[in-house]
């Protein structure tokens, strides 16, 4: 083969995997974002990378040939309060067609006003519709230590957040793994966190709520 010839063979070569290289990045970049807002029950506390729920349903994405990307803008420790000031950068970063809103629990812990859970939940529902997202709010319990009337009340507040925005509800993220009659088992030793076992077990619960949006 003559020098010439080589050259073009290679410059044919490496035009080509360009073209596929920036294929790909552009079929990235356009996959429709499912981004999750939570706190540390969906930023994999206490776990190994790739153990949570948020990256297991990028896996089950991926395995039923889904197009769309999750990105993950959990935040341990952080409340409604938190998730509400950092949302609108994500929004605008990021452009969901799915905004996943798994907040709360950490506003029960320190014993914040449930009014001002409520108001954090709608406004951020609100603001991701109004992104262009489609919006599940996700639902949590407290233990019973917290009170009957505190525990119906802070249950209840998710549906009605939903059903205010027109949202989709995951009634209980950590249904089949909380309410065990083993449920010490499934938990970190803080009692709090669940352990990588019990997160194929909460994408389950939030999968029904999502697949209809995809």
């Amino acid at each position: 083969m003559s020098v010439l010839r080589r050259r073009a063979v290679v410059a044919h070569f490496s035009l080509g995997l360009l073209a596929s290289w920036t294929s790909g990045s552009i079929a990235a970049a356009e996959a429709p974002v499912i981004l999750v807002v939570g706190d540390s029950l969906s930023a994999e506390y206490g776990l190994k990378a790739g153990a949570g729920w948020v990256a297991l349903l990028q896996a089950r994405l991926a395995a039923q040939k889904k197009p769309h990307r999750v990105v993950n803008a959990s935040i341990s420790g952080d409340t409604t309060s938190g998730g509400r000031s950092r949302l609108p950068a994500a929004l605008r970063t990021h452009k969901p067609a799915i905004v996943i809103l798994e907040l709360g629990g950490n506003d029960a812990l320190r014993g914040l006003p449930l009014a001002s859970t409520r108001e954090n939940l709608l406004a951020m529902a609100r603001a991701a519709q109004a992104a262009g997202a489609k919006v599940i709010v996700v639902g949590m319990q407290v233990p019973p230590n917290y009170g009957g009337a505190y525990g119906r009340e802070f249950e209840s507040l998710f549906a009605e957040v939903a059903k205010q925005a027109k949202a989709s509800l995951v009634p209980f993220l950590l249904k089949g793994v909380a309410d065990r009659a083993d449920a010490l088992e499934w938990f970190q030793p803080d009692r709090i966190h669940p352990l990588a076992k019990a997160h194929p077990a909460m994408l389950d619960n939030v999968w029904p709520a999502l697949k209809p949006l995809l």
